[in-house]
């Protein structure tokens, strides 16, 4: 059994967020992180393979600094990476991103006992897409929004978060689960794991790697094949510091109440 861990390297939204005049992000000016709900997904495997003895294996589209983020992986216990990287991928949107990773995934192989990993959503995208999207173009049974799993042979029971309780499903091998935060909290590197992890076998997909699987079609990937069309990418403008009124006696209330006037929000 082998778990496999799709995970991203996204801008450090607490930072200063740059945009590209064509809308996209750029990311070479920007600090980066570990997609937090990829975190989560990446600390399900690992308790699976503590577990169980199974391998983990991180797979990432990206730019060549994506290895760094890859690394990190391999030091918290992930056994091998895959860094799916090519001019051609760049700029693709959900669409054209879940067709690349389908085919990584194809190329490493998802056999009857496999899970696929993912985190719920990207931070820098919130659209929850690339996940369900993978699932579909493998043809796998997808489990969304896991907040415990728990599994069985070649059963997984899934216990999904909803806006108005819980859902427990039970799926069975291979399929796809996408996870959240309250799933569990990811563990640190250790001392061990990142001497370890510059010894652990990492692979780059490039464009010629993956051109021959059907799902990899020049125009449908990249920017220029992406479907889904950018009108304008923008920092929002910084707010101004908000005016402070001390004390609770009646001036004070007065006053307040005359500047809330003022902006007729009374």
């Amino acid at each position: 059994m082998k778990i496999i861990v799709s995970i991203k390297q996204v801008p450090d939204t607490s930072g200063k967020v740059a945009v590209n005049p064509d809308g996209t992000l750029n990311r070479a000016s920007m600090q980066t992180i570990t997609n937090p709900d990829d975190m989560n997904a990446l600390e399900a495997a690992l308790k699976i393979k503590d577990a169980t003895g199974c391998k983990v294996i991180v797979v990432t589209m990206g730019p060549a600094p994506a290895a760094g983020m890859l690394r990190e992986a391999l030091a918290m216990g992930a056994d091998e990476a895959v860094l799916v990287s090519a001019r051609e991928f760049g700029g693709s949107d959900t669409y054209a991103t879940s067709q690349i990773l389908a085919a990584a995934i194809n190329k490493i192989g998802v056999e009857q006992d496999d899970v696929v990993l993912c985190g719920r959503q990207a931070i820098d995208g919130d659209t929850a897409q690339v996940g369900p999207q993978i699932a579909e173009k493998l043809h796998l049974p997808q489990v969304t929004y896991a907040a415990d799993i728990q599994k069985d042979g070649d059963t997984i029971t899934v216990k999904r978060m909803l806006e108005d309780g819980y859902m427990t499903i039970k799926v069975k091998t291979p399929c796809l689960i996408t996870c959240i935060k309250e799933l569990n909290t990811p563990r640190y590197m250790s001392v061990g794991g990142v001497f370890e992890a510059y010894s652990k076998p990492m692979t780059t997909y490039d464009y010629e790697a993956l051109k021959d699987d059907p799902l990899i079609d020049a125009t449908t990937i990249g920017l220029k094949g992406s479907p889904t069309n950018i009108f304008k990418s923008f920092t929002p403008p910084q707010k101004g510091a908000g005016q402070m009124l001390e004390g609770a006696d009646k001036a004070t209330c007065e006053k307040l109440a005359d500047i809330l006037a003022k902006k007729h929000i009374i």
